[in-house]
């Protein structure tokens, strides 16, 4: 198994006021050649928006969208007629498809929102827009859970690519070992806690890519909150 490491201060940062954000990868005003995407994993960006702040209305096309709301409260309309909250411990996929527009706006005016917002290509461009927003509840007996896949298994989200995202609440000392298929890759990003995999310790905002996959371990030095992803090779 290898392991590449990507330490939350090494990330990209743009700062305006309203909006804190750091990138995984290369986005908008910050290009690094040695960090595009990992696989179809095309964005990981970090998000602190301020109270009543947010991104008005833009259009997206052929990119399957999550967000996962860390602490706080997401509001979300688009031209598909949906307006919604997101909250922790939910997760909402948009299939921008052919194409979409949507507002993502802070709704709290006293509290900012901490969000990822994450972007993954699909298999196949075009087709119809889709939008699905579900609460996840935590099961101790279950600390690492299937929100999103390509078939919908466990209850998990709809993408519109072969790769599945994990969620993993780890108490501290939880230690569980997550099956990854040969051939495939990996990526792990800690949201909150220190996390060991494969000897190497990730705090919140590090993440890692692993090739060369098999079982990832994955021990909780605090309590933990990451997100594991398992993409095609």
């Amino acid at each position: 198994m290898q392991i590449d490491v990507r330490k939350s201060d090494a990330r990209g940062r743009a700062n305006h006021g309203w909006l804190d954000s750091r990138h995984t990868f290369s986005f908008a005003d910050y290009y690094d050649p040695a960090h595009m995407g990992f696989g179809p994993l095309r964005v990981i960006n970090e998000d602190h928006v301020a109270p009543s702040r947010g991104f008005g209305t833009h259009p997206h096309r052929d990119m399957e969208i999550i967000s996962y709301v860390v602490d706080g409260a997401l509001g979300h309309r688009d031209t598909l007629g949906n307006g919604s909250v997101i909250r922790p411990g939910e997760v909402q996929l948009m299939s921008a498809g052919s194409g979409i527009f949507h507002s993502e706006m802070n709704p709290a005016p006293d509290a900012p929102v901490h969000f990822l917002q994450i972007w993954i290509q699909p298999k196949r461009r075009g087709g119809q827009p889709r939008y699905a927003q579900k609460r996840f509840e935590r099961d101790p007996a279950q600390p690492v859970q299937l929100v999103v896949s390509p078939d919908g298994a466990d209850g998990s989200l709809v993408i519109g690519q072969d790769a599945r995202i994990y969620r993993a609440l780890l108490g501290k000392g939880q230690a569980v070992a997550q099956p990854i298929d040969g051939g495939r890759r990996a990526w792990v990003q800690v949201v909150r806690g220190t996390l060991v995999l494969g000897g190497e310790v990730l705090e919140a905002g590090d993440g890692a890519a692993i090739t060369d996959t098999g079982t990832l371990p994955l021990e909780a030095l605090a309590d933990v909150e990451a997100l594991v992803f398992d993409l095609p090779g």
